[in-house]
């Protein structure tokens, strides 16, 4: 039979509060398209960005799966124009906000938050994040592309 000392008894003490903060959680990666509930850039169609028409609510009638991700779209048109090129029209960044991007996290976004640059879509978080972004779109799109990679985990 084994007696524990007082010693060993204060030293099992102490190092349990190190062993329970040492031991993380394990988190589940994002996925790599913004949605909710399975649901791309909040069911905005993301070809009618490209119209000139900003955020138009999508139908899911016209929906395809693509990235791990439900898109839906306005038209059976647009459903077929994403399809056959979806990499031209979904937005930069997974669909999170390009200004957090730009500073190295995730976060979520509005429809109505939106940039089209260089021929590219770019949601933000806010209007207020969208208004952050424009102050220096060119050098925040250099950031988030440079964080982008180690952003997902």
């Amino acid at each position: 039979m084994t007696t524990l000392t007082r010693r060993a008894s204060l030293g099992l003490m102490l190092a349990t509060p190190a062993l329970i903060l040492a031991a993380r959680p394990a988190f589940a990666r994002e996925p790599d398209i913004y949605q909710e509930g399975g649901i791309a850039i909040d069911g905005s169609d993301a070809v009618a960005y490209f119209d000139g028409n900003g955020p138009v609510a999508g139908n899911p009638a016209h929906q395809i799966n693509w990235n791990g991700a439900i898109w839906q779209f306005a038209s059976a048109t647009n459903a077929d124009t994403f399809q056959a090129d979806p990499t031209a029209y979904a937005p930069q960044f997974g669909g999170y906000c390009a200004y957090a991007a730009s500073l190295g996290y995730l976060a979520p976004t509005m429809p109505e938050a939106w940039t089209l640059y260089d021929g590219k879509l770019y949601l933000n978080a806010n209007l207020r994040a969208r208004e952050l972004w424009l102050q220096d779109v060119p050098g925040n799109i250099a950031k988030g592309e440079a964080n982008w990679p180690g952003i997902l985990g």
